[in-house]
């Protein structure tokens, strides 16, 4: 039986139907997918360490004969305790397992094995509780670099590295199906699909994962730059809806708003009425700080469209930034005469049905929501202009739905991660940028500090502080709840990622919101109003407890990320965030952000302990920057545009496409040059065959149409 990426993973020896559909889970459904099931890193285990070197406490290999036979133990709990001794050299150790009464048909007295385990030492000597065993034969070579691939209950890493293999030796890989034709292979300098998959899978040595990684980096990159230029050449050709010059002026609107407009949002707001004005239909990206004034020049573009006769709706990636937007947009509007809909998930049936009939009818000509207005039930009259807030967090086909609900619609696009120039104009090749480089006035500069967990007493004296002051209080952590370790997981320690360059840095344990939060209500602050908000509480949940937050009725808000955009509470003075070496610097920037909002004196307290050298450096810019493209252009300097181009995601036409879509592996590397060599290429591309038809260029076709090298990340 031939053997295709297009073949069912059950076509392979070894997964029935059980295991297919475990791995249907993971989104793998064909070979090819399997086969695109990248590692998450990999196990040195050929860095082999020996008893009396080896740090305690250390994870690693170590190669070992057993000198005694395994004895069992029934314990506590029903499970079962499996010791025996082994040796190296002058040293000996007790191998302790849990759980595994099978060792006595594995282990015998005299044999030589590779444990992969970690290291420890009592008051009887040294022990060894090993998760991986190896017989170490003549006639079978051990792998020194061992692929860890991300999985779902019921498989295990044997088995994912088993099909993996076979679907390595069984699967035809012709030239003509490679997404990137010989040509642009000898332009990138890098290797063919075949061997790049053995060099991922099966690499010998550590050359071997870059060079496979190396060339998944620019398939990846030259796939998103062919569907950015892609784009813009559609738009091209398109005829927009044409809005009248007279009915832009914005006499009424400027009127009622309670500031005065910044040059720099003055500027931004003409290149909008210019663009609505032209025959063809806007894409432009607002970019600006943290506080720039991004929201009044969506609701000016709203303002146009509305005076021309169209509706507008405007689409947040979260509830709590949707209930913001439609606040700020219904107390402009509603000076105006222009009432404004609301529509998420959380919305009542009684209140959908009625939003949904007056969008249909025209009555309604503005709405803000959620993903909750891409619904097919959801029908526009004459929608003229669609706006979309943190739209990296979309992905293409949440967009793309709202914007079929009409033909050619103006569409602009609004964020708050300030992006190097330069960058921008290759990632968002197909939208036009407009950037607020100003910040309005009395917008002040928020003081950071970095400390670590020795600073407890004192951060908590000052939490203390100003709360009693009258102010509130913002504490980010990086999870929801405390993870527990189970048998199935592998442990972080000691594991090679594909990012080569920088060695793994000793991360401190991570803050979980809910215990925080739990802490501080029962021992810390007992007589302060704390509570926690976090991705994973319903949005009727969120809104209630930032409701809450903006009315003053919660002193201490403990948060995951969910509160990095959009949230405003101008009492807020101080942001601590916990963990933050886990935290890029632009999401940092961000949640910084949330507070010097008010008249009041704000602070960022950045809390770690990490002994890394990238993170010490990254806190060390966020103490002493504050303008948000030079944050930027730090973090682009120091980790590579991973960060800017992640959230990126294929053809809207591909049946995978749903939540966030980004990068399986151009998040860890890819320096600038590369970027831009991989863009000229796809952009020659596209000029010389439009529609890429030529037969030279039919396998870029196709893999854009089936998503391919495009990988898909949850919404937070």
């Amino acid at each position: 039986m031939l053997i295709t990426k297009a073949s069912p993973v059950t076509a392979l020896s070894g997964c029935g139907k059980k295991r297919a559909e475990l791995l249907s889970t993971l989104g793998i459904e064909t070979v090819g997918d399997l086969l695109r099931h990248f590692p998450r890193g990999y196990q040195d285990r050929g860095n082999v360490r020996s008893i009396d070197e080896s740090e305690v406490g250390n994870t690693g290999a170590f190669v070992l004969t057993v000198s005694s036979a395994p004895t069992t133990v029934r314990i506590s709990g029903g499970r079962t305790l499996t010791k025996c001794k082994a040796f190296d050299g002058d040293k000996s150790c007790t191998l302790v397992f849990f759980n595994r009464n099978y060792l006595n048909d594995i282990l015998y007295t005299g044999c030589t094995y590779r444990f992969w385990g970690k290291l420890t030492k009592t008051k009887k000597g040294y022990e060894l509780s090993p998760s991986v065993i190896e017989e170490i034969r003549e006639e079978k070579a051990l792998s020194d670099l061992v692929p860890l691939y991300p999985l779902t209950k019921g498989l295990t890493q044997n088995f994912m590295k088993a099909i993996i293999l076979t679907a390595l030796n069984s699967c035809l890989l012709r030239e003509e199906d490679d997404c990137l034709p010989l040509r642009i292979r000898e332009r990138l300098s890098v290797c063919g699909e075949g061997e790049a998959y053995a060099c991922i899978h099966n690499p010998k040595n550590e050359a071997m994962i870059k060079k496979g990684r190396d060339r998944f980096i620019a398939e990846e990159l030259f796939l998103f730059a062919c569907s950015v230029n892609l784009a813009k050449q559609g738009r091209t050709y398109a005829k927009g809806k044409q809005f009248e010059y007279d009915k832009c002026k914005l006499y009424d609107f400027t009127d009622k708003l309670p500031f005065t407009l910044t040059k720099a949002q003055s500027k931004v707001i003409s290149e909008i009425r210019r663009d609505m004005v032209s025959e063809y239909p806007m894409a432009r990206l607002v970019s600006g700080d943290v506080g720039s004034g991004k929201t009044v020049c969506a609701m000016a573009a709203a303002y146009m469209a509305i005076k021309n006769g169209y509706q507008c709706a405007m689409m947040a990636p979260t509830e709590i930034l949707a209930m913001q937007h439609y606040r700020d947009f219904s107390e402009l509007f509603s000076k105006l005469g222009i009432e404004c809909g609301f529509l998420t998930g959380s919305v009542t049936a009684a209140n959908k049905r009625k939003t949904v009939e007056k969008l249909k009818s025209g009555e309604l000509k503005l709405v803000v929501g959620t993903h909750a207005l891409i619904s097919q039930n959801v029908e526009f009259d004459n929608l003229g202009l669609v706006i979309t807030d943190e739209q990296h967090r979309f992905g293409v086909a949440q967009r793309t739905s709202l914007q079929n609900k009409t033909a050619y619609p103006h569409v602009l696009v609004m964020s708050a991660t300030p992006i190097p120039r330069t960058l921008a104009l290759i990632l968002l090749g197909d939208l036009d940028i407009s950037v607020i480089d100003e910040l309005p006035p009395g917008r002040q500069t928020v003081d950071t500090y970095v400390v670590g967990e020795a600073y407890r007493a004192r951060l908590n004296a000052f939490i203390g502080k100003q709360v009693n002051a009258g102010r509130q209080v913002y504490i980010v952590c990086p999870s929801i709840e405390a993870k527990e370790e189970t048998d199935e997981e592998i442990s972080e320690e000691d594991i090679l990622t594909f990012d080569l360059d920088v060695k793994k840095e000793n991360m401190p344990k991570l803050k979980s919101a809910v215990e925080y939060e739990q802490n501080l209500r029962n021992n810390v602050f007992p007589s302060f109003n704390t509570a926690f908000v976090h991705g994973k509480m319903s949005g009727k949940e969120k809104d209630s407890v930032m409701k809450r937050f903006n009315d003053g009725e919660i002193d201490i808000l403990v948060s995951t990320t969910v509160i990095e955009v959009g949230v405003n509470v101008p009492n807020a003075t101080l942001m601590i965030i916990e963990n933050a070496e886990r935290f890029g610097l632009s999401q940092l920037h961000q949640l910084r952000g949330r507070v010097g909002r008010g008249a009041e004196k704000s602070y960022c307290i950045l809390v770690s302990d990490s002994s890394g050298e990238n993170a010490r450096k990254r806190l060390e810019i966020m103490k002493t920057v504050s303008n948000g493209y030079k944050i930027a252009e730090q973090d682009l300097e120091i980790r590579g545009p991973g960060d800017f181009i992640s959230p990126i995601s294929g053809p809207s036409g591909s049946a995978k496409q749903h939540g966030a879509f980004g990068f399986k592996l151009a998040g860890f590397c890819s320096d600038s040059l590369m970027l831009e060599k991989v863009f000229k290429i796809a952009q020659e591309t596209v000029i010389n065959d439009p529609e890429l038809k030529r037969q030279e260029n039919v396998s870029i076709a196709a893999a854009l149409s089936a998503g391919i090298g495009l990988g898909i990340s949850g919404v937070n």
